[in-house]
């Protein structure tokens, strides 16, 4: 069902004023971009820090949780379950009983459909997880928080399951923007070859930082469904990223393995689409952006 604000959200909720937010983790990539554009749309914004005192004794309005591990879950497993299921429980169970909390938005992760294989990966599939599996902490502390949503978040509550984040060469993690920074270093030096220790054969879907803000803010205020996805729709290659890169940036990308991965499925967006009017844009044209706000800048 289409929802009834959805001329609204066609606009894209350019104008705020009057609603108020709390963003749980907004020292973090997303928290912090997320911020800032609430904050120049007029939203009021409430940031907590990492250790507010608890109780929270102000109105919550829509919570946006972003908090979370990503690269070192398995260095931290403590942290981890810490903060993708436990101080989720202590948010929202605390904001429903106090009724300061209007709706909540969970951070997951489209890496849940790995084990999926090929196919398409909507918001209904059944998730394969393996307790036995180190990888799958980090899996099965966000389906953890994921039911905590569905379970006890009386109909406030949603999952945004999100695809690979980046903005640019200035990124802090990730192998894209390592990537970008390793290719304009290249040109900088008027080197026009980089080696890079990946495979050819990996693919990933890529979206963009504001395009997930953009995101966030209409399943917040807008959204009716209990998960969406958060992606681009469109799995990139190496093979096809180093490729775009030696035909539009000048440099050629050598891979120094050549590791065959399994098949990954496609992340179905068409509930995002179709319910919210969101339309993300593609990794290349992005990139086309990219360069050229880089040409001839040595510090990009």
């Amino acid at each position: 069902m289409v929802s009834e604000q959805a001329p609204l959200v066609a606009q894209g909720l350019r104008d705020l004023q009057g609603l108020r937010f709390t963003v749980v983790g907004a020292a973090g990539f997303v928290g912090a971009r997320l911020c800032a554009t609430l904050q120049a749309r007029g939203a009021q914004v409430w940031a907590p820090a990492r250790r507010e005192p608890w109780p929270w004794l102000v109105p919550l309005g829509h919570v946006i949780y972003c908090a979370g591990l990503t690269a070192d879950y398995l260095a931290r497993p403590f942290d981890t379950v810490e903060a993708h299921v436990s101080h989720l429980a202590q948010v929202l169970g605390y904001g429903l009983e106090q009724g300061a909390l209007e709706s909540l938005v969970y951070l997951s992760s489209t890496r849940l459909y790995d084990g999926q294989g090929e196919g398409l990966a909507n918001e209904a599939a059944v998730l394969p997880l393996d307790p036995a599996s180190p990888r799958h902490l980090y899996d099965f502390s966000k389906g953890l928080g994921e039911s905590l949503c569905h379970v006890a978040g009386q109909g406030r509550a949603r999952v945004a399951r999100l695809a690979c984040v980046y903005e640019g060469p200035l990124d802090a993690d990730g192998f894209l923007p390592a990537l970008l920074r390793q290719v304009l270093a290249a040109r900088s030096a008027g080197v026009a070859r980089v080696e890079v220790s990946s495979s050819p054969h990996f693919a990933r879907d890529y979206v963009h930082l504001d395009d997930v803000v953009e995101a966030l803010i209409r399943i917040a205020v807008s959204g009716r469904q209990p998960v969406y996805n958060v992606a681009s729709g469109v799995n990139v290659s190496n093979a096809s990223l180093f490729e775009y890169l030696a035909r539009r940036w000048g440099c050629e990308v050598l891979p120094l393995l050549q590791t065959v991965p399994g098949p990954v499925p496609l992340v179905d967006i068409e509930r995002l689409r179709t319910e919210l009017h969101w339309r993300p844009r593609s990794l290349f044209d992005v990139l086309d952006d990219v360069l050229a706000a880089c040409q001839g800048d040595r510090t990009c």
